[in-house]
């Protein structure tokens, strides 16, 4: 048992221990991408084969995040995270061992969107609404941060060892750091404060009080809910805006434009940073002001900057979308996370969010696909971008209609 004057400061270690999962998680979940180019000439795949699994990896990291929250309800963070950082390291090691697109699709795809859903999904939204109330915001915000900047940090890492010692090698890297990382996290990590005799926040319990403990029957309660559909659906509207046309097709734009690779990767690393920024600002300022606003706010601008894309002229005009963009790009997670903790409790956060942030993986899968089909089809990414900027701007609408949460208060369990 931990001594009474270490105990209030083991939040330290918690956040510590899920950033490490976190960076680890997004990093892996930005390999596919990375290894596409290595191993199809090492595999003699064809990209549009190694590109179904890097889809299915996709598609099942945001449909395990309903199945991830219900079982760090129920389980708690602490078994869950540690078994998906095993089954991201087994994944990717026998992803080496593959060389047939069937045993790519079951492991490269399939297992590792399993393990990095288990870990990367609804993590950092569960363990902060568990372990903070007054600072929950700002601990939100720098898991969010953490994922990006696990792609900002492994993106070039990846690229350089995949030219120097191969992707495979590369790969079991990676598989080797999940493997490493798994016990500590299931040493460190706890799953609720009470655990160790705490409250949030790292306070001393107050006589009498009790353990905050998941609703069984929460998602029943919760689709009967408007506010359970309205951030659905503004979630839905920020995976369409975010990580699916930009993050699908941005580089892609740049290129019908005449600009080079280099560049765009350029102008999306800049997001990125800004990116990071942003998030932790988030977080601040979801602490201190109603997160329904603020999801306004960033939805509004979002669209803003989505319509001005195709007016503006190719080049050094990029960087203040960048900019603008970036500054809001996972802004949206900490007043969504809070607005779920504040409507459906503490206890409930990995559930409920878990079915918020698959309706953002299926936005996000939607506008990669139609972002495609209307470059097809109409030889123009500006009706796509003019069409998510609606959309955004109606997202905006629809979070002012959430009902207001009752700030400064201890939420139900």
């Amino acid at each position: 048992m931990l001594s009474a004057r270490v105990r209030p400061w083991y939040p330290v270690v918690i956040v510590v221990v899920t950033v490490l999962a976190l960076l680890l998680a997004a990093g892996a979940r930005s390999a596919p991408g990375v290894f596409l180019l290595p191993m199809q000439d090492a595999l003699g795949l064809s990209r549009g084969t190694l590109s179904v699994t890097a889809s299915l990896g996709l598609l099942v990291f945001g449909l395990s995040a309903p199945l991830s929250g219900r079982w760090m309800d129920r389980f708690g963070p602490r078994r869950v995270a540690s078994v998906g950082l095993l089954l991201l390291a087994l994944s990717f090691a026998l992803s080496t061992r593959m060389h047939g697109a069937l045993g790519l699709h079951l492991t490269w795809g399939l297992l590792s969107g399993l393990g990095t859903g288990l870990v990367g999904s609804v993590l950092g939204a569960t363990v902060a609404t568990r372990w903070f109330v007054r600072r929950r915001g700002l601990v939100v915000g720098l898991f969010g941060a953490a994922t990006s900047a696990g792609q900002l940090v492994f993106i070039p890492l990846l690229t350089r060892w995949a030219q120097t010692i191969g992707w495979a090698q590369a790969t079991l890297i990676v598989a080797a750091a999940a493997l490493a990382l798994a016990p500590l996290v299931l040493a460190l990590l706890r799953d609720r404060p009470e655990d160790l005799g705490l409250h949030p926040d790292g306070q001393a319990p107050a006589p009498g009080a009790q353990a905050l403990r998941p609703d069984p029957g929460v998602m029943r309660r919760a689709v009967r809910h408007r506010d359970f559909w309205l951030l659905s659906v503004t979630f839905f509207a920020c995976g369409f805006t975010s990580n699916g046309i930009i993050g699908t097709h941005f580089i892609a734009y740049c290129g019908d434009l005449g600009l080079g690779a280099t560049f765009a990767a350029g102008t999306l690393a800049l997001m990125g940073a800004f990116n990071f920024v942003g998030t932790l600002a988030s977080g601040y300022l979801t602490d201190r002001t109603d997160p329904r606003a603020l999801l306004a706010g960033y939805y509004v601008v979002r669209g803003l900057s989505l319509a001005l894309l195709p007016l503006v002229p190719p080049g050094a005009a990029f960087t203040i979308f960048a900019v603008l963009f970036g500054l809001d790009y996972i802004a949206t997670v900490p007043p969504t996370t809070a607005l779920t903790a504040d409507t459906f409790g503490r206890a409930n956060v990995g559930t409920v969010y878990g079915w918020i942030f698959c309706a953002h993986q299926v936005g996000a899968a939607l506008a990669s696909w139609l972002g495609g089909v209307t470059r097809d089809a109409l030889g123009s990414y500006a009706p796509a971008f003019l069409a998510s900027a609606v959309l955004a701007v109606a997202a905006g609408a629809l979070a002012l209609r959430v009902t207001p949460p009752a700030r400064r208060t201890a939420p139900t369990g």
